[in-house]
């Protein structure tokens, strides 16, 4: 892929943008890219920069670990410097509690828009809020050395950055509720097995898979891709017959479309 100046490079967070390709890169392989307020906030602006040109985003990490989870010095006294500590929001008001997390979550959210696909290429360590990036993301691709696991419950709290409905979703709830509850590793085998991941590569080839399927979701129609994305993402909240109606629906506009007819 081409190298660009970046549109984004900070707080660990960096991206870059190559036609329809952007690639959104975690920058802090010395922290094992330990995840902070400033960073998520970082993920968030990335979303609103990309360009109309973007149907792909890659979602990778520099270093042998996608993201060890949150950086603890969020759990003492003097948190960040600039931010309030997890300390202090626990003395705020149930609105500002709950404010100051709907924030946070706003860099996990954007990655299933409807007009991108998104895909986390996943290496070594995944683990809590690592593990819920990599789950926000459409599809994974990870490497044979990946270690998820969700280690929230363990330590008193929840999973609490949009990672329980995808979760849920790919593994189903006893699965899911078995992978938070102990917090254990699920390694490569499993994710593919159970759905978690695409495709499981050695380490040396993950970046290459990773383009690789991109390549493959660029060779569809970017209309029919989002019409088809949509139907996908609605069909659990559908009974069959309503499925049926918006298949129906949506082919008609694809249909039309390729017709040139209008509405």
């Amino acid at each position: 892929m081409a190298s660009f100046d970046p549109l984004l490079d900070k707080d660990g967070v960096r991206l870059t943008v190559d036609d329809a390709i952007a690639t959104v890169t975690l920058t802090n392989p010395a922290k094992r890219n330990a995840q902070s307020p400033a960073l998520w906030r970082a993920l968030a602006e990335a979303g609103q920069l990309l360009p109309g040109t973007v149907r792909v985003v890659l979602l990778r990490a520099e270093g042998k670990s996608f993201s060890a989870g949150l950086d603890r010095q969020a759990f003492t006294p003097e948190g960040f410097d600039g931010e309030p500590s997890f300390i202090d929001l626990a003395r705020r008001s149930d609105a500002e509690l709950d404010a100051a997390i709907a924030e946070y979550q706003e860099g996990f959210t954007w990655w299933r828009r409807s007009d991108i696909v998104s895909i986390a290429a996943v290496q070594g360590h995944a683990i809590g809020a690592g593990f819920q990036l990599a789950l926000a993301c459409d599809l994974r691709v990870v490497a044979d050395d990946v270690q998820f696991a969700m280690r929230e419950t363990s330590l008193g709290l929840v999973p609490d950055l949009t990672g329980t409905h995808p979760l849920v979703g790919l593994v189903g709830y006893a699965r899911a509720l078995e992978i938070c509850a102990t917090g254990r590793f699920v390694h490569a085998e499993e994710a593919q097995r159970t759905g978690l991941a695409s495709v499981a590569v050695p380490a040396d080839q993950l970046d290459a898979a990773a383009r690789d399927l991109a390549g493959a979701l660029l060779a569809a129609p970017r209309d029919a891709l989002i019409e088809t994305k949509a139907l996908l993402q609605g069909a659990v909240g559908r009974t069959y017959e309503d499925q049926r109606v918006a298949e129906r629906a949506a082919q008609g506009r694809r249909l039309r479309d390729l017709a040139g007819v209008g509405d």
